[in-house]
């Protein structure tokens, strides 16, 4: 067996497959430019590195469940001038993470609230911090699923450990006394312990409505809104801005 394909059984074992992928240019390249063997080895290194970590990271948004991919980059701040687009942009830096601080998007259907959920929760993969997005409803269901199977607790130590939970369209249907009951230990659980994004069609003084219990939607509200950031967002729909009228 040649040197060169016993380098590559050797990196596969090794299971360094981007040295393997690129080694033979590199090798060419470091020849022809007469590249110390330090330099070589070095070049390798950073690439199988670098492979590593943006896998790390597309496993960390698949994983996450975004519903789409969207950046904050291409959220048109124009279309929603009274936004706060600084504060947004700190935000994106994930400070408010290191803090446990939580993020609320209040506003009708149609605004950005998801996409700047999304947005966030893109951003914290990237630094590659554990995301998980849900919608309202599906999270309450897991949550019911898991306390008829004895898993709650469980359940709720897990989401208690990740760094950022993001909790979409709460708001769109009435929860139960029940799940009501589930999702305010949820959040008592990871109350200054990780951040949570919230979007929301209903203002705060309906979440009485939602959670079918003014004292259930106060006692969330206090410790969600204790160290928090809070959008109020208005104006016409994105989805329906480019529709004419026939």
């Amino acid at each position: 067996m040649k040197a060169a394909e016993k380098i590559q059984m050797y990196l596969k074992v090794l299971k360094l497959q981007q040295i393997a992928e690129v080694y033979p240019d590199e090798a060419e390249k470091a020849a022809k430019a007469k590249r110390s063997y330090q330099d070589f080895l070095l070049r390798l290194l950073e690439q199988q590195v670098n492979a590593r970590i943006e896998g790390s990271i597309n496993r960390q948004i698949r994983s996450a469940g975004f519903p789409a991919i969207k950046h904050l980059e291409e959220f048109d701040f124009s279309f929603q001038p009274k936004l706060d687009e600084k504060l947004l942009r700190e935000l994106a830096g994930l400070q408010f993470l290191n803090e446990s601080k939580n993020i609320l998007f209040l506003g009708p259907p149609g605004v950005g609230k998801t996409h700047l959920a999304i947005a966030l929760g893109l951003k914290a993969c990237q630094a590659r911090k554990r995301v998980l997005f849900y919608t309202a409803e599906a999270l309450t269901q897991m949550l019911a699923a898991d306390d008829i199977t004895g898993n709650l607790q469980k359940r709720l130590v897990s989401l208690s450990r990740i760094d950022l939970l993001v909790i979409d369209e709460l708001g769109y249907l009435e929860l139960s006394q029940k799940t009501a009951t589930l999702f305010f230990q949820l959040i008592s659980k990871r109350y200054e312990r990780g951040s949570i994004i919230i979007t929301s069609n209903k203002p705060f003084e309906e979440w009485g409505v939602i959670f079918q219990d003014d004292v259930v939607a106060a006692a969330i509200l206090d410790r969600l809104l204790h160290h928090s950031y809070t959008f109020y967002i208005q104006g016409n729909s994105y989805r329906m801005k480019n529709i004419r009228p026939k």
